[in-house]
């Protein structure tokens, strides 16, 4: 039976609302290092104050924290960056925080969007379209539209409730990282990213590599004079194939309904600069899964290991050995912690807001925020609207009715763990 005070703020829910907030952050086109990722989060800022929470809204001193040896990286050159949080109710550590992500990645090809304008927010049928509605603005709307119902409902907090809004999440947790860095801290997190109806207390991480592959320029037709570095890559390549086996044979036990747990993907190749020239050099860039509780330096020593051991059964790159560095971000593994009495509350909420049984709970084979905020000792999981599968897809959607089951669902998590 829910108390009078749960009642209470299910009943303050403002779906209309909810969704007029998230159709205007959707259409504020905040890809990662363009300046309006900074202007949304004055628009989040702005929204929250009149919500009654104390806001603390900075610029961040770009040059320290990109200085900071424990950066975890970032991927776009920014020369501004804004953090924003949001505290309901006191002065002391939050008993919970809500975090979502406001940037969103470049849209790509505007041909392949149904509505040639991926920012549209179009809603039919009771989906919303367009580049952040499922990673992650949806969340986003139903982390705001928890907070007004819970202040439109007269809560009083017995630990405040706090909101972190951050940018940069996509290209290595720049945001994140500065606003755990500035102190804003909390007894647990959840993080409003897309979960498919399911909750996610894990996420194995992933890292960028790049390869710099050598070879010998010659004259196309005299190729046998040079050496091409297109096919020493294809030596790599094949190594690559089996390290990828090797780290999937005996995945974490929340990682066990995934086909690959620990993917490897070379996602860019560039060689060559002219058709009849033999390649002298191969670029290739890729993304590298990190598992569950594997530190970074382990897991890059595996990958660098097997290239060398690559490299030291080939003839031309034993003497020419192929170059490994790790651009962008780094995203470690992050786990909430057993037992931790956050995973039962937040399935207590997802099923007293209305969800039809009780949510799954899996590990997620990406990298996220999660992993910053657990490094900090802060018990974090995941659980928002939306299909991870539609995120960064020019069919990118979310149903609504998720977005509002989830408000509800955080509005309850935020009685049971403040109030």
């Amino acid at each position: 039976m829910k108390s009078e005070t749960a009642r209470a703020v299910l009943a303050a829910v403002d779906d209309a609302r909810i969704v007029a907030d998230l159709r205007e952050l959707v259409q504020i086109p905040s890809v990662d290092g363009t300046p309006v990722e900074n202007e949304i989060q004055s628009w989040v800022a702005a929204r929250l104050r009149g919500l009654g929470m104390d806001v603390d809204h900075w610029q961040f001193d770009l040059p320290a924290i990109t200085g900071d040896p424990s950066l975890p990286g970032w991927e776009v050159e920014r020369t501004e960056a804004w953090g924003c949080v949001g505290v309901l109710g006191g002065d002391e550590t939050p008993g919970l925080i809500f975090n979502g992500h406001v940037d969103v990645v470049p849209v790509g090809e505007l041909a392949l969007w149904p509505d040639g304008d991926p920012f549209s927010a179009r809603v039919s049928d009771g989906i919303m379209w367009g580049r952040g509605t499922c990673d992650m603005k949806g969340g986003l709307a139903a982390i705001i539209g928890a907070v007004a119902a819970l202040s439109a409902a007269g809560v009083t907090l017995r630990k405040p409730l706090a909101v972190h809004t951050v940018i940069g999440e996509e290209d290595g947790g720049l945001g994140a990282f500065g606003t755990l860095k500035r102190g804003h801290t909390g007894e647990a997190c959840l993080i409003a990213e897309p979960t498919a109806g399911g909750v996610i207390p894990a996420n194995a991480g992933s890292l960028t590599f790049r390869l710099e592959v050598p070879g010998l320029a010659t004259h196309g037709s005299t190729r046998t004079r040079g050496v091409s570095a297109i096919e020493k890559f294809a030596v790599i390549q094949q190594a690559l194939v089996r390290l990828e086996i090797e780290r999937n044979r005996d995945p974490h036990p929340l990682l066990k309904h995934l086909d690959l747990a620990n993917p490897l993907s070379v996602g860019t190749i560039h060689a060559g600069d002219w058709a009849s020239t033999v390649p002298d050099l191969l670029v290739a860039e890729g993304r590298y899964g990190v598992r569950l509780g594997e530190p970074v330096a382990e897991a890059r020593r595996a990958f660098e290991e097997v290239v060398a051991e690559a490299c030291a059964g080939d003839d031309w790159l034993r003497e020419h050995p192929v170059r490994v560095s790790w651009p962008g971000g780094v995203f470690a593994s992050g786990l909430l912690p057993e037992g931790d009495p956050l995973l039962d509350d937040t399935l207590r909420a997802a099923t007293g807001a209305g969800a039809a049984e009780v949510p799954d709970v899996k590990g997620g084979p990406y990298g996220s925020d999660l992993r910053q905020y657990a490094a900090a000792g802060i018990p974090t999981l995941q659980y928002g609207p939306g299909d991870v599968r539609y995120a960064h897809a020019t069919d990118e959607h979310v149903p609504l009715a998720e977005v509002l089951h989830c408000a509800r669902a955080y509005a309850l998590l935020a009685l049971q763990r403040c109030a």
